[in-house]
């Protein structure tokens, strides 16, 4: 296949893996209120009750008040209306008004809740008033309804929060509990773990998913490649792509996904694609597609391929969300694997003037090492003495 077609098939279904997968935002680590947008001539025409509620503009005013009026009309509200619209409104950031939709859903006993309803509750109190109201929300909850559905929205806030011990707490009350749980379960721990630099348990994680002989998905694969690429075990990267690639669960597409990461792991020649930076555009990164893209930086360094690395992380630094350590070790792994030495020093002094504040001689130790493992002992030496007189200044105290 050629490079350029090659590369589309990556794409499409990066794209794909954008719209499938339920997006993290840094924005939901504290209650929020959302000022809405102006309603469009369109919808200031339309008398529906969605165009009703959409014309609501300020938070503080209440949309239960428009659900009272419209069946004070004669109008009925279907339960399937109340779940398309609340959809609507999450995708808007407009949760307060989300909320009160799911309360009326609950309020009226005629309305057959299913637990994906109350799993989109507790995201919403998380979002409106904070993880602890979200809390008291799910231990409310009768038995029947704390299920695998309930207990991962949980554990989603928590990911998102960062709240590591409240999430494996709740990991461990979950597997006592029996439930059957999905790839989307260990992918929230995994994500929490990768978004904390903990990278060393992911793997324990996946070992978890397996002894319960449950599927992974994309993104478990993803998971579980990017945090052995962040501790630059290329071995171990290849081996989960061969294990990708005889995956039965994965189409045609998948297939070339894996194809291409194979050739981008192991091959020297296929240098000279002219498709744009997969991200030049993007302003703002949810925390699973800076996985993906801390992948994409570890494949074109082994591809060899410096414009490509040097376009991708230009583009990253222009993004809203705050680099974390495992973005520049995997940035810096991949330019000392090309003997980038200068590159190197440029990313350091970027990570020094950064927010991030994960840049310690723990890490310089482990990088170096890791760099020796691969057989690059005159490379790890330079970067270990480089990396020493940078550690020793962002040590000193202040």
């Amino acid at each position: 296949m050629a490079a350029r077609s090659i590369f589309t098939a990556l794409t499409r279904n990066l794209r794909k893996e954008r719209i499938i997968l339920r997006p993290f935002s840094s924005e939901a680590t504290k209650p929020q209120i959302i000022y809405e947008q102006e309603a469009s001539a369109d919808q200031e025409s339309v008398d529906d009750l969605k165009s009703r509620i959409f014309r609501v503009r300020l938070p503080k005013r209440s949309v239960t008040n428009v659900l009272q009026n419209w069946v004070s009309e004669g109008h009925q509200i279907t339960i399937s209306d109340l779940r398309k619209i609340t959809k609507e409104l999450r995708q808007s950031q407009r949760f307060k008004h989300a909320l009160e939709l799911s309360e009326w859903m609950i309020a009226h006993d005629e309305c057959e809740m299913l637990d994906s309803d109350y799993a989109v509750r507790i995201d919403l109190m998380t979002k409106v008033f904070g993880v602890d109201a979200a809390e008291r929300y799910f231990e409310s909850l009768p038995l029947s309804s704390k299920t695998s559905e309930t207990y991962t929205s949980l554990l989603h806030c928590y990911a998102v929060l960062k709240l590591t011990e409240k999430a494996e707490q709740l990991y461990q009350r979950m597997k006592e509990s029996n439930l059957y749980l999905t790839a989307l379960t260990y992918n929230e721990l995994m994500t929490l773990y990768m978004s904390v630099g903990q990278v060393e348990k992911v793997s324990t994680v996946v070992e978890d998913l397996k002894s319960q002989n449950v599927a992974p998905d994309l993104f478990t694969y993803n998971l579980w490649a990017s945090a052995h690429a962040a501790a630059l075990k290329i071995d171990e990267v290849r081996r989960i792509l061969y294990e990708m690639s005889h995956d039965p669960s994965f189409n045609d597409d998948w297939a070339r996904y894996v194809k291409l990461a194979k050739i981008y792991l192991s091959s020297s020649n296929l240098v000279n694609s002219d498709t744009n930076s997969v991200i030049e555009s993007e302003k703002g990164i949810t925390q699973r597609e800076w996985i993906t893209y801390d992948f994409l930086i570890i494949l074109y360094g082994g591809l060899g391929n410096k414009d490509k690395l040097d376009q991708i992380w230009k583009s990253l630094l222009m993004t809203k969300q705050k680099m974390t350590s495992r973005n520049y070790l995997c940035i810096l792994s991949s330019y000392l694997m090309l003997g980038n030495l200068k590159e190197v020093e440029e990313v350091i002094d970027q990570w020094k003037l950064s927010a991030t504040t994960e840049f310690h001689d723990s890490t310089c130790r482990s990088l170096s090492k890791a760099f020796a493992e691969l057989g690059l002992q005159d490379k790890a030496a330079a970067f270990s003495m480089l990396l020493t007189e940078e550690c020793e200044t962002i040590d000193e105290p202040q």
